[in-house]
């Protein structure tokens, strides 16, 4: 499901991509095959460039470029091993300057990044392939935020998974996950890139985890943290600011509007938290900081970068009925992670520590909600 048009014109970013698709097409081989996918599952890329230098090309998010090769006709091409059966990423920088496939319409929208996704489909389906299983439904709702602080007009913007079969007016209420974003992403990332909604679809048919709502917020208590770019990551004041205006927004006007408008439990041992790098520790934060609302709390490649723990989490009172916390081995994140969880364990807390192959990227962190949330809620 995407952002309707008028909405996403809140995001002068997001809408620039349109114009630098049409002013790079321009200049493509209209015949050009700019992304192919082989029967073996590798990706050849190709960018019609013949004056650059240098084009390279990252795939899901792994920042060691590789080097392209330009042949007679101007064209730039690089063909990667077999992937896995899943959505991909795929970043271009031509001459230094990240750019985006013309002829690929599949983009992945961020604020900061450009990347272009592709789908590599295997012989067996995969827990975020759709399938013939019933199929839950998302909802989009945006309001008017007196939380946060910069937003484009003013509006916050959350989107609602229901599961398939919901009922507004049933006996007992849902249990409910909110499912936090990373970094430069969108509220709806988890259900274009991480394909939330069919994973669970499949998982509740399967029978592996209960019927959820799962509520995926804007995470940004300060549009600046993110429009002011990476280096805020640099500045304790500012991730301070963005976490405790997010969690304003999340506590006292996300969180009271989803109760009102859907049949979804008010108790902690119905309500989880999770979240992805910068999501992620805005789940560990508030989840651990208000045991009072939260009885399922996940971290998956959490930005707990903080140079002391202590101070961090207030309120940290008796254990969740699950602390999870996760990481790649090969993401920048992994020592961090190792550090909060050895904190959390002085502290008397008992964290699942899960480490999984993988960087910083949608694989791993699809992986960590397909084994996640079939153990909420039990």
């Amino acid at each position: 499901m995407k952002h309707p048009l008028r909405f996403l014109a809140r995001f002068p970013l997001v809408l620039a991509l349109a114009g630098i698709l049409g002013a790079n097409g321009a200049s493509q081989q209209t015949d050009l095959k700019s992304h192919e996918v082989h029967p073996d599952g590798s990706l050849t890329v190709r960018y019609f460039a013949p004056t650059a230098a240098a084009v390279t090309m990252s795939l899901d998010y792994d920042h060691h470029d590789l080097t392209m090769t330009k042949d007679g006709d101007g064209v730039w091409s690089i063909t990667t091993g077999p992937l896995a059966a899943a959505l991909h990423m795929y970043g271009l920088t031509v001459d230094g300057v990240a750019v985006l496939d013309p002829l690929n319409t599949g983009v992945d929208v961020t604020i900061n990044y450009k990347s272009n996704t592709v789908w590599v489909k295997g012989p067996d389906k995969q827990p975020w392939d759709e399938t013939g299983v019933p199929h839950g439904v998302v909802h989009h709702h945006v309001y008017r935020t007196a939380a946060a602080q910069g937003l484009p007009d003013g509006l916050e913007d959350y989107y609602v998974y229901t599961p398939p079969g919901y009922d507004a007016s049933a006996a007992t209420p849902y249990p409910v996950l909110y499912l936090l974003h990373g970094w430069s992403a969108l509220a709806n990332c988890w259900i274009d890139d991480g394909q939330a909604n069919v994973i669970l679809d499949n998982l509740i048919a399967q029978g592996s985890a209960k019927p959820m709502v799962v509520v995926m917020p804007l995470g940004y208590g300060d549009w600046t943290f993110v429009t002011g770019g990476f280096g805020n990551w640099s500045h304790g004041e500012n991730i301070t600011r963005n976490m405790d205006l997010f969690s304003k927004t999340l506590l006292s006007e996300i969180l009271p509007q989803v109760e009102a408008g859907y049949r979804v439990s008010r108790e902690p041992d119905g309500r989880a938290i999770a979240g992805l790098s910068m999501g992620g520790g805005q789940s560990l934060v508030i989840g651990l900081g208000h045991p009072d609302l939260f009885g399922w709390v996940g971290g998956f490649s959490s930005a707990v970068i903080y140079p002391h723990f202590d101070g961090v989490i207030a309120g940290m009172g008796p254990k969740p009925r699950l602390l999870w916390v996760a990481c790649g081995t090969s993401d920048d994140l992994i020592a961090p992670n190792r550090n909060f969880v050895a904190w959390l364990k002085s502290k008397g807390q008992e964290p699942v520590a899960v480490e999984t192959p993988g960087i910083h990227n949608w694989p791993v962190w699809r992986d960590n909600l397909i084994h996640f949330a079939p153990l909420l809620f039990r």
